[in-house]
Order: C-alpha cells, then sequence, then structure tokens
C-alpha cells in the first residue's frame, strides 16, 4: 500500500504546527519529521509533542529524518543512540540516515568497511526498536549511484536496513529506472518532486515521469510512504497542488 506524504523541511521557516495544518487541508496522510529543525535530536519532550499534535490531526508519523551520517558519528557530533531515542518517542516506524559524508567514488575501502560496519549496528539497535532504518538514496553519500547503492545494501545484508528511492537529478528516465529497479529488493519510502535543469517546477509538470516511476513502485511488496520534498519558491499554495498531484499519482 502507497500513502502519501510530506517531508516537513520542505517548509524550515514554517513551525510544527504550521506544517500539520498544511498537510491535513492537502489531504496526505503523514509527515515525514526533520531532525534538523522541526524535532531536534534528543529533544524527547519536544518529539512527544510533535507526535501528540500529528496523531490528534489524524495524521500519521511517516519516519524520522535524522540527517544522521552512518559512519561519521564522533566527525558530526550525533549519537545513534539520541537519534532512535528520539525517533522512538516520536513514533517513527522508520529512522532516515545518510550513507557516509562524501560521494561513493571519495570513499576508500576502509571507510567503505566503516560505513558497512555501521549500518549493521544501528540497524540492530533500531531492530531491538521496532524500527527500520533507511538511507537516502542521495548524492555525495554511497547511495549516490545505483551501483553503489546496490552495493552498500548488498554487503551489509541485514534484515532491518532499506533503502529510500527518489530520481536523481538531471539523469534520464531509463536510467533513474534502472537505479529504482536495482533497489527494489531494500525500497522504503520514496521522496517525491520535479526538477528540470537545476529548477524546482510544479509536480503536475512531472507526471509522465512519475506515472513510469509509480508503476515500478506500485508492484514492490510492502508499504511505503511517497512523501513530497521540495516544491516551486518553497510556496505552501504550490504544496497544496502538488499534493493533489500526488494523491492521484498514488492511488
Amino acid at each position: 500500500m502507497i500513502k502519501s506524504g510530506l517531508v516537513s523541511i520542505t517548509f524550515r521557516n514554517l513551525s510544527a504546527k504550521e506544517i500539520v495544518e498544511l498537510v491535513s487541508k492537502a489531504g496526505l496522510c503523514g509527515i515525514e519529521w526533520g531532525g534538523d529543525v522541526h524535532v531536534p535530536h534528543g529533544n524527547t519532550n519536544k518529539a512527544k509533542e510533535v507526535a501528540k499534535m500529528t496523531k490528534d490531526a489524524g495524521l500519521e508519523v511517516a519516519s524520522y529524518g535524522s540527517y544522521y551520517n552512518v559512519g561519521f558519528e564522533k566527525e558530526q557530533g550525533i549519537s545513534f543512540e539520541k537519534v532512535l531515542e528520539t525517533a522512538k518517542e516520536l513514533g517513527a516506524p522508520t529512522i532516515r540516515v545518510w550513507a557516509g559524508n562524501r560521494s561513493s567514488s571519495d570513499m576508500d575501502k576502509a571507510l567503505w568497511d566503516t560505513v558497512i560496519e555501521e549500518s549493521r549496528r544501528i540497524s540492530d539497535m533500531a531492530f531491538h526498536e521496532g524500527i527500520t532504518v533507511a538511507c537516502e538514496y542521495h548524492a555525495n553519500t554511497l547511495t549516490d549511484t545505483p551501483e553503489s547503492a546496490y552495493k552498500l545494501l548488498a554487503e551489509a545484508d541485514h534484515q532491518n536496513l532499506y533503502c529510500y528511492w527518489q530520481p536523481p537529478v538531471g539523469l534520464d528516465d531509463e536510467s533513474c529506472i534502472k537505479g529504482l529497479k536495482m533497489i527494489t529488493p531494500w525500497l522504503s519510502n520514496i521522496h517525491v518532486f520535479h526538477w528540470e535543469n537545476g529548477e524546482r517546477l510544479p509536480l503536475e509538470k512531472g507526471v509522465d515521469k512519475w506515472q513510469k516511476f509509480m508503476k515500478i513502485i506500485k508492484n514492490v511488496k510492502g508499504d511505503r510512504y511517497c512523501m513530497i520534498e521540495f516544491v516551486k519558491n518553497d510556496d505552501p499554495m504550490q504544496f497544496l497542488a502538488d499534493a493533489a498531484i500526488l494523491n492521484i499519482l498514488a492511488a
């Protein structure tokens, strides 16, 4: 089953309350709360407050966007224990992380091994709390190409480690589809947006592209959220228009 939602960092300038109101108005199902602004790491009181606010509005916490860099805990100054505790209080079923902090081409074998080992460690920790871990499919991490994402997931080989997906900006549809198909055994949530030539555009202009992606996503076993991340001009009204398109695509 596919549910629709919003990634809260799309509107970093809005309060959690304003985001809940906006998502409710849009008729979406859930929210991925970001750990950098709306639900800071270690602030369990804020996590409980946002969880209640979300639930009271009839919405779901889709995930916790932690921005935790796997393998670089000391350098980043964020412990996974703190991330996990916050996600637990938030009631998040999934923690989104970044696989390292540099591109796969810049990671030597020692760093690769570190990220793989740490991916297993945090996946174990989260498993005991009933929470999954999912790497964002993102530039400047070990999931920045279809091949490197597959390598990371296959070599980590952990039952509780998954991967988000989003269309890499600038790639043609065929290449995007190839990458999506490669990680379907580990597919978690989807970040939805439409960019062309580095410019954010209304999702309506990307419907043909997203229909191709959704055809594949809908055939992957399991439940997941498709969540809007980024809108043209950071405009709440544009978000409402994009949300209407997303609800049609996800149906």
